[in-house]
């Protein structure tokens, strides 16, 4: 591309690339947060989503040296018109190609809202707030702030392998995986509980499909709080949440419904889940939140002694079909 300096050049990667990506994904982690906060599995899992495709929708700057100093690409799952792009360079030689790259995905966004559909597409990105050159470029790209997410931790030093008692009345267990019934009810739990947030609905057969395409899903893992037969709550874990050493519990999502809330079945499905990643070895358990989120669910997890490791903004702008 012309607005690459001398030297430069694009290409889409493959697979083969996928180590070599993950080096320039840890390097731009470590400068913007500290420590690495991505995995292997991760980047493969992003190269081959639903609704990815390498040979279109990625690309990879390589520098005047040969290396791989940025990757983009785009992030929907669903097909909704809703999309994520991200931007990795390296933070000692890829600013360069922060821009064009940022440029390409926002072509390809018009694209992809004609390919999925939908007329009026939704585009979101998210950045470090310190992270001062992404967010100026997402911002001279048309985005605008919409809200923050926190990457939170704590560690499980100390947690017993049993959990504490539930409330009266509240039953905790692990899900019934083998009972296609009760893995439905546990996806319509999700889906009903999240419906008062922006969170993109699933389909059953695509959340299953989404599922068993993420990297270290253990069902023993996953808990339902019942409250008079009824399955109330449920907590689903899986992945690593950016743990390449597989050190870390990762609540994927935490669900209660309405008419059950304030009545501690959250906290009851995350201890319990925090005693059975302790059982397994992890030394940590994490999750993310939205802290645009109705339900204020930080305040739980903050008060089950979680803390933020880091805060990310999140920012969106919309794009018409081409």
């Amino acid at each position: 591309m012309s607005d690459l300096p001398p030297g430069w050049s694009l290409r889409r990667p493959t697979l083969a690339d996928a180590p070599a990506i993950l080096a320039l994904v840890h390097a731009s982690d470590i400068a913007a947060v500290g420590e690495p906060d991505f995995t292997l599995d991760e980047v493969h899992e992003e190269l081959t989503g639903p609704n990815t495709d390498m040979s279109r929708d990625c690309w990879l700057a390589i520098d005047p040296a040969g290396g791989i100093a940025g990757w983009a690409y785009p992030r929907n799952p669903t097909g909704q018109a809703r999309d994520f792009v991200e931007v990795y360079v390296h933070p000692e030689t890829g600013l360069p190609a922060q821009r064009p790259l940022l440029r390409l995905l926002m072509a390809r966004m018009v694209e992809r809202a004609a390919e999925l559909g939908h007329d009026v597409y939704t585009v979101r990105a998210g950045a470090i707030p310190t992270e001062t050159a992404y967010i100026e470029a997402l911002t001279d790209a048309g985005f605008v702030f919409l809200k923050q997410h926190a990457r939170m931790q704590m560690p499980l030093a100390g947690v017993a392998h049993e959990p504490p008692a539930a409330p009266a009345g509240v039953t905790v267990r692990p899900v019934r995986a083998d009972d296609e019934d009760e893995m439905r009810r546990f996806h319509a739990v999700v889906e009903e509980a999240f419906r008062d947030s922006d969170h993109q609905a699933l389909s059953y057969r695509d959340w299953q499909a989404k599922v068993s395409a993420e990297s270290g899903v253990s069902f023993d893992e996953w808990f339902v709080a019942e409250v008079d037969g009824v399955v109330a709550g449920v907590l689903q874990s899986g992945g690593s949440g950016g743990d390449e050493s597989n050190d870390e519990g990762w609540v994927r999502s935490l669900a209660v419904l309405r008419p059950y809330r304030k009545r501690g079945l959250g906290e009851a499905l995350l201890r319990r889940a925090f005693a059975g990643y302790a059982a397994r070895g992890h030394a940590k358990a994490g999750l993310g939140v939205d802290l645009a989120n109705p339900t204020d669910a930080a305040s739980l997890y903050f008060k089950v002694g979680m803390t933020a490791l880091y805060r990310a903004n999140v920012y969106q702008t919309t794009v018409t079909k081409g």
